[in-house]
């Protein structure tokens, strides 16, 4: 074997597995819906991303660092669903029926005992970690500003009530989106949340 041949294989040998980044993190979020940040073990997340613990401590550093880039890979997917349910509707009261209906159909069956990793972590880490607790209020932040966007929207294409408060309506049906993702953690029916959903466009009226 020639110099060159073995510092080739040297490489090959000593080179970390590559894994789809994106794949990986999908897994590990469910394994944190499921379990929560603490009761979650580094073991449990290795096994589930399918990586051997020396792959993800040095891509992620440690269990933290796999759930932020979990939490962001989260919020990242549910926002490109929620566009994608939002760009087949014109105006922006539909807009808004859109997102409540986005949570309503998330809060049932499997998806809803799962709950929302955004409000969970509100609850497990963000109170013990400033970093944590910075993108837990941003991803709140981002979607209250978006509900009075599309508020606005309807406001200027007439579909809502100029009379109505732009910014309570909004941070209301923040708190129903939210809390809806709790209440479905109970087992609630596709029909229980489709009803929270209708009835929370009466803010609208």
């Amino acid at each position: 074997m020639t110099v060159a041949t073995h510092t080739e294989a040297t490489r090959t040998r000593g080179r970390p597995r590559e894994f789809d980044r994106d794949a990986t993190l999908d897994k590990a979020l469910e394994v944190f819906s499921e379990r929560g940040y603490h009761a979650a073990s580094i073991s449990e997340l290795t096994e589930a991303m399918g990586l051997a613990s020396g792959s993800v401590y040095k891509a992620f550093k440690d269990k933290r660092g796999v759930f932020l880039a979990a939490f962001d890979r989260y919020r990242y997917v549910r926002r490109a669903l929620l566009d994608a349910r939002m760009a087949k509707v014109e105006t922006g009261r539909d807009k808004v029926r859109e997102v409540l209906n986005h949570y309503a159909l998330s809060s049932h069956g499997a998806s809803g005992r799962r709950g929302c990793l955004v409000v969970s972590s509100a609850n497990d880490l963000a109170l013990f970690d400033e970093e944590a607790a910075e993108r837990v209020a941003a991803a709140f932040a981002a979607n209250e500003t978006m509900i009075a966007d599309l508020i606005r929207l309807g406001q200027t294409d007439g579909s809502i009530s100029n009379e109505i408060d732009v910014a309570s309506t909004a941070r209301a049906l923040l708190c129903v989106t939210k809390g809806m993702r709790v209440v479905g953690k109970t087992g609630r029916s596709e029909e229980d949340m489709a009803a929270v959903a209708e009835n929370a466009m009466k803010l609208l009226a």
